[in-house]
Formats: structure tokens, sequence, C-alpha cells
């Protein structure tokens, strides 16, 4: 993955419902608000390294249910593939308009764009 918060926002977005609530709230204000450990510290009355071992606990439980599911690798290598084929859609609608035209060919390449639009939406 890109980076450590990319990674940790994308196991935040995916899994986040599965932290507790403390866990989730000092996660989504550390990394998706930006607030340092001193800063959620002050603002909950605790000491930074209670509000650090709270969001280790959740970035570990988080990392252990990815380990288990791989959702998140999948939901790449599918993010992938739907380029891959969106780039060959597009390739052989320019080979249809410029040398085949066939009208056949143009419908299947639209049921196609249909179908990944779909699949985007997921």
């Amino acid at each position: 993955m890109k980076n450590q918060t990319y990674r940790m926002t994308m196991l935040y977005d995916f899994y986040g419902d599965l932290l507790t609530d403390r866990q989730r709230e000092f996660y989504d204000l550390y990394y998706n608000e930006d607030l340092s450990l001193a800063e959620i510290a002050e603002n909950y009355g605790i000491t930074r390294q209670g509000v650090r071992d709270i969001i280790v606990r959740g970035e570990a439980t988080l990392q252990e249910i990815e380990d288990k599911t791989g959702l998140i690798r999948r939901y790449h290598r599918i993010t992938e593939a739907i380029g891959a084929v969106e780039r060959v859609c597009e390739e052989i609608r320019e080979l249809n308009l410029n040398e085949l035209q066939n009208n056949a060919l143009q419908q299947l390449v639209n049921a196609l764009d249909d179908s990944i639009s779909n699949l985007r939406k997921e």
C-alpha cells in the first residue's frame, strides 16, 4: 500500500465498525481528523500514552482482521482488473470506430461499460 496513513485509513474504512467506540473515535481523530496524540489526550483528559495505547490496539485489531480476510487486498486486485477491462474496452471502441464500424460490437462494448459502471458503484 502507498503509505502508513493511507493503509490505516483503508483499514478503518473497511473494518472500523468492528472497533470499540473509544478505539473508533480516537482512530478517527488521529488518522482522519489529523489531531495529534497530545490534542486528543487533552480533549479527553487522559495521557498521551493512553491515547497511543488505544490507537495501537485498534490498529492491531484492524490489521489482524485484514490478515484473516484479505478484503482490502482483493479490493485492490479487483479495482486494477476493472481498470484493465476499461482500457481494453476503450481500445475496442477506438478500433471499431476507426476500422470495423460494427454496430453489434459497439453494443457489446456499451454493455461492458454498463457492467463496469455497476461494479464501480458497489
